[in-house]
Order: structure tokens, then C-alpha cells, then sequence
């Protein structure tokens, strides 16, 4: 049953990145948070109850620094979620210390030989409670074994209680976040999904303590009430996404349109205070916010003018934004930047500048970082040359 779980866990980490990695990033974490809970739980698989001498030494430490990400990946779904931005900071990289730390500490085993790890993996078949007295020969005595196995449910119930604080703070200040305010799934999801993990660390971390208590681990295959809590929290968490079909499948979400600083100096959008019902009626309010900017705004003329800077700048998710380029207008970003800046370039040739100006300095002028730049996008756009189209008006 716990194999089973396990590899259901990591189905479901491939099918939540199938379908919703380029839609919506911050699913990845959820992915990543699911496939380490799934390792996680196929590793107690394979050292209680699979007597494999074959699986035990591939899963025997190997694997096990990635059961330290749990809680990092929970606690970075949460945050992108809520603030609806999904980038991993330089100041994240400290979440990765645990899982490191652990790594660091196992090195000597991972890279030991084949027929050593064979000769470990036979005495913990015949003895479970070898692997206590191995993991403290693996860390030297630095950290207690008991420390190891307790160390990544805590570390995941600390994660979780963060996780916890974080909607907590956005429900009471819901009214401020612009995309989420008028999703009430997110925070029905957010609860189930806490929900079922804090059942699942709960009782498998009173588990773990009972075990090592009496020192015998094999205590884990009675199932008594703990057991049942236990299961029952990780069914639960596994099967949650698929109450959340938003969530599984990544159907696009409509959140609330609001003025932003453009809408409201230069357009009077209708019912921009009303929530969309339909995803199209989105995208037009997209659609208005980026013709607005680009025509009266003229961002593309600053060379750094990329979809993180136009994103700030027309007040939506940059990933919003990618969604409309992409479905929308079938085109990226930057190739839409692109075309405005060569059509100021024609702009500027056909006024006389190339009198003034040489082509390359029209390019500068009109964004373009470079010649050779300012060269094939103009090619890519009007399939001649600026000179060969500049031609056309010297007289």
C-alpha cells in the first residue's frame, strides 16, 4: 500500500508539471513538494518492508537529502501562490542548507562501493534497528540518530506552521491582493492541503518517537491507531489535487480587473470594478493595458524593456501577461517589442532622419541594444533590410 501511495505521489508530481509548469509556474513547487514526500515515503517502504538488499542500497541515503526539501517546497508553493509571484530569490538558496547538510554527511556512503552497500542493506533485513546504529556511525557521533529521523518531520511541521502564517496574513488582507481576491479556491485548497499533511506529520512523527523509544523500529508495522492517522493524512494529501481540478489540470483563473495607474490615466475601461466572468473578458482588459502602454507609455524604447519590466509597468503578472503572448496574440514577447520598435525605426526613416542619423543610431534611438539587433529584427519584421527600405525614400 505504501509503495502504491508512493508512486502515485510521483504521478502526480509528472502530472501537475505536464500541465501546469508553463501556465502557471508555481505549481512546480507543488510538484517538487509531492515527488519529495513521495520519496520520502518510499524510502520507509523500502527499508521496513520490501527485504530488497537491491532497493534498500539505491534508497539507503541516497535518496534521502531530497526528503529535506518537503517543507522548503511547501512553504515556496504557498508564498508564490499568494503573491501570485512565483520567483526563486538568491535569499531562498538557505532553504536548500538542510537538504545539503544531510548530502554532506552521506557523501562517504554514496560514494562507497557496491558490495559495501549490498553488506549494509543485508543487515538491516535482518535487523531493522541496524539502521540506527549506522546513522550515528554516519554522522559521526556529531548529530544523534534520533535527531536524523525526527529532523525532517519537525523541519516540515516548522515549514508548515510558516505556510500557515502566510494565509493567514493574506486572508486578512485579501482585499489588497489584485488577482487572488476574488479566488476562494486557493484558500480552500491551501486548508485541505495543510490539513491532511499536519495529520500526517502529526502521527508519524509520534511514530518515529515511540519507535526509537523502545528501540525497535519494526513497530511500524503494527497497525494500530497512529498507523491509520497516518495513512489516512497521506491518502488525503494525494488525493486532494484531484478535488481541485484548477489545481491538477491548470485551467486558467480570472481574477479580478482593477484600474491600474494606466487604466486610470489614460482609459475608462467598463465594470473595471466587476470581476470577469469569462477568461476572454480578461484577456481584452489585457489587450487594452498593453496597446494603451505601448502607444502612449512607449516602453519599448528603453533597451531593457523586457515581460518582467513591462509586466511592473502595466500593473499585471508577468506570467498573466505570457499567457495572453502566447494563446492570444501566438507570439512571444519580445518579437511583439520587437515589431513596435521597427515600426518607430520606419517611422523615423521615412521623416528624413537617415539625413541626421545613421541606421545604426535610428536603432539605438527606436531600442534596439545593438546593430546587429536592430538589423534582423527589422528584417524578421518588413523581410528586407533597414537600408533596402530606407532606400526607398532618398531622394
Amino acid at each position: 500500500m505504501l509503495a502504491f501511495l508512493s508512486i502515485t505521489g510521483i504521478l502526480l508530481s509528472v502530472l501537475l508539471l505536464f500541465f501546469n509548469a508553463r501556465k502557471n509556474p508555481s505549481t512546480i513547487y507543488l510538484a517538487l513538494f509531492f515527488f519529495s514526500i513521495s520519496i520520502y515515503c518510499f524510502i520507509q517502504y523500502v527499508m521496513l518492508y520490501s527485504k530488497s538488499e537491491l532497493l534498500i542500497s539505491i534508497f539507503f541515503l541516497n535518496a534521502g537529502f531530497l526528503t529535506y526539501l518537503i517543507g522548503p517546497t511547501l512553504y515556496l508553493y504557498t508564498r508564490s501562490i499568494l503573491t501570485d509571484d512565483s520567483h526563486f530569490r538568491k535569499s531562498d538558496l538557505w532553504h536548500l542548507v538542510p537538504a545539503i547538510v544531510f548530502l554532506a554527511f552521506a557523501l562517504p556512503y554514496l560514494f562507497s562501493s557496491w558490495s559495501y552497500k549490498i553488506d549494509i542493506a543485508a543487515n538491516i533485513i535482518k535487523n531493522g534497528n541496524y539502521v540506527v546504529t549506522y546513522n550515528s556511525e554516519i554522522f559521526y557521533g556529531i548529530i544523534s540518530s534520533l535527531f536524523v529521523f525526527l529532523s525532517r518531520p519537525i523541519l516540515t511541521f516548522g515549514y508548515l506552521f510558516w505556510s500557515i502564517v502566510l494565509l493567514i496574513k493574506f486572508y486578512r488582507l485579501r482585499k489588497e491582493y489584485r488577482v487572488l481576491s476574488h479566488q476562494v479556491f486557493v484558500t480552500k485548497w491551501l486548508i485541505v492541503l495543510f490539513s491532511f499533511l499536519a495529520i500526517l506529520i502529526i502521527s508519524h512523527t509520534i511514530q518515529l518517537i515511540e519507535s526509537y523509544a523502545i528501540r525497535n523500529l519494526i513497530v511500524f508495522y503494527i497497525t494500530d491507531i497512529l498507523q491509520l492517522f497516518s495513512g489516512f493524512g497521506l491518502i488525503g494529501l494525494l488525493i486532494s489535487p484531484f478535488f481541485f481540478p484548477i489545481i491538477l489540470y491548470g485551467l486558467p483563473q480570472i481574477p479580478q480587473p482593477v484600474n491600474s495607474k494606466i487604466s486610470e490615466e489614460h482609459t475608462q475601461t467598463e465594470n473595471t470594478n466587476q470581476p470577469s466572468e469569462f477568461e476572454q473578458d480578461y484577456l481584452h482588459i489585457i489587450k487594452q493595458k498593453v496597446e494603451t502602454a505601448m502607444t502612449e507609455l512607449q516602453p519599448y524604447l528603453q533597451p531593457d524593456c523586457n515581460l518582467a519590466y513591462f509586466a511592473k509597468l502595466v500593473n499585471l503578472p508577468a506570467h498573466h501577461l505570457a499567457y495572453y503572448f502566447r494563446e492570444e496574440r501566438k507570439q512571444v514577447f519580445n518579437d511583439f517589442r520587437n515589431e513596435w520598435r521597427v515600426n518607430h525605426a520606419k517611422k523615423l526613416i521615412k521623416e528624413g532622419k537617415t539625413s541626421e542619423l545613421t541606421l545604426e543610431a535610428i536603432g539605438l534611438i527606436s531600442g534596439f541594444s545593438s546593430r546587429n539587433a536592430f538589423f534582423m529584427a527589422f528584417k524578421k519584421v518588413e523581410e528586407i533590410s533597414p537600408s533596402a527600405f530606407a532606400a526607398q525614400f532618398i531622394k
